[in-house]
């Protein structure tokens, strides 16, 4: 088993040379001219991918974004006890962070398209799978940049661990005084921004790269001291919120799962569900036949004796009973319908656009849209100076006495005047070859 592992999962069998892996971090930390200036305008192409909504243009301009390199500069100066490398990195990563929230709140300050799209609502709510994305995704980053066959896992790094969009979204919250969006978009870049860091540092430390030597013990020390104190200063805040991210992750299960089988009664919809880990409350909105109060107090009980939600208040409304119930805003409710429809006509779509594109590559095939082209044309003005037209479909065939069907090709094809016997079987040959088909019926008219 050793044997095993080491021959397929040693890291050494491919690595680069160890200093040009370091020269390649260290040329991706400094924000100076080209730098900054390509990531403004990958700050501006992703800013007007979130505004149109269009995935494709977010993806663009996070391969286009250099923000990868002073993050994993971070963790590569940890790794190597650089304390120079370090100051530059966090230097750098400032500014870009500084250009990119400005640059993009400047966009949507003058940008007429202020409607919340789903794109810029998934960049406002962090969750624990963010937190593995970015430290799976700086794992593989470090490792492919330290081996001679880096790929193209780079630019995969930089559209899975998705820096851009947080920032620009950020921008939007300042933009339109929406501190909510802002919050959740910065805690969301800063999140994946600190397990980058930490995935280089890992990686450094795993293939053991040679960390930085001082003549002078004293300074050393001190800079050891200092990285520890950055560091530490650094995780401490990433931590805590990751175990928050934690926390609010099974809340936000549980209570789904609590509302998924224990609200749904008959003759009655669940129009929409709103679930707040801070306020510990669940909001219900039941269209159709109203449930009585008794049902709703027996979901209350399993809800504190089955499901991990403790001190959570259930709020169900329905028509007619708003005496007991705060009354709903009506924009939450409508983002909230907007969400829910957004999620199953996406999913549907899907389903849908699959079935349309089997029925036409089905339609093309017995139609005979694909057996013919322009080139065809050319050929039978060479070949057949005699055809005057070619009518060619597919149709199914079935044999009686063996209950067999086959697939048939048609072709109909009109002459100026009766072919003799060795043109009508040079045509035919011609054609199951054109066609790929033996099975085809020449009709002479």
């Amino acid at each position: 088993m050793k044997k095993f592992f080491n021959e397929y999962l040693d890291l050494k069998r491919s690595k680069e040379d160890e200093q040009v892996t370091v020269d390649s971090i260290r040329g991706g930390v400094e924000f100076k001219g080209t730098n900054l200036w390509v990531l403004i305008f990958a700050t501006f192409i992703a800013s007007l991918g979130l505004n149109v909504n269009s995935t494709a243009v977010i993806i663009g301009a996070m391969l286009i974004s250099p923000l990868m390199g002073p993050i994993m500069g971070v963790g590569l100066a940890i790794g190597l006890n650089d304390f120079e490398l370090m100051k530059r990195s966090l230097k750098s990563y400032f500014i870009a962070t500084l250009f990119s929230v400005t640059t993009a709140t400047v966009y949507f300050a003058f940008t007429p398209l202020d409607e919340v799209q789903s794109e810029l609502l998934a960049r406002t709510s962090p969750t624990i799978y963010d937190v593995f994305i970015a430290l799976v995704g700086g794992l593989a980053g470090i490792v492919a940049l330290a081996t001679k066959e880096k790929g193209n896992v780079i630019p995969g790094v930089a559209i899975a661990t998705a820096l851009m969009p947080p920032l620009c979204t950020a921008g939007f919250g300042l933009a339109t005084g929406n501190l909510l969006y802002f919050l959740g978009a910065f805690y969301l870049y800063f999140i994946n921004s600190v397990f980058i860091s930490l995935a280089t540092f890992i990686g450094v430390r795993v293939m053991h790269f040679q960390r930085k030597q001082f003549v002078d013990k004293a300074r050393e020390k001190l800079v050891r001291r200092y990285i520890v104190w950055i560091t530490i200063g650094t995780m401490c805040p990433a931590v805590y919120l990751t175990y928050g991210i934690v926390k609010e992750t099974f809340y936000q299960s549980e209570a789904n799962s609590f509302v998924t089988h224990e609200l749904q009664f008959a003759d009655s919809q669940i129009l929409s569900r709103e679930i707040s880990y801070k306020k510990r409350e669940i909001r219900v909105v039941l269209l159709g036949k109203e449930v009585s109060e008794e049902q709703i107090e027996t979901a209350r009980q399993r809800m504190a004796e089955h499901y991990q939600l403790p001190k959570t208040e259930l709020v169900v409304f329905q028509g007619g009973n708003n005496q007991a119930v705060p009354q709903l805003n009506v924009s939450e409710l409508k983002s909230s319908v907007m969400e829910d429809f957004y999620r199953t006509s996406k999913q549907q779509l899907a389903e849908q656009q699959s079935v349309v594109d089997s029925l036409q590559r089905e339609l093309q095939f017995f139609s005979g849209t694909s057996l013919m082209d322009s080139k065809m044309n050319e050929e039978v003005k060479v070949l057949f100076p005699n055809v005057r037209a070619i009518s060619i479909s597919r149709s199914l065939r079935l044999e009686v006495d063996s209950n067999r069907i086959d697939t048939l090709t048609f072709a109909i094809v009109a002459c100026r005047k009766v072919p003799s016997k060795t043109e009508e079987e040079k045509m035919r040959q011609w054609l199951q070859a054109r066609v790929s088909s033996h099975q085809l019926k020449l009709i002479l008219e």
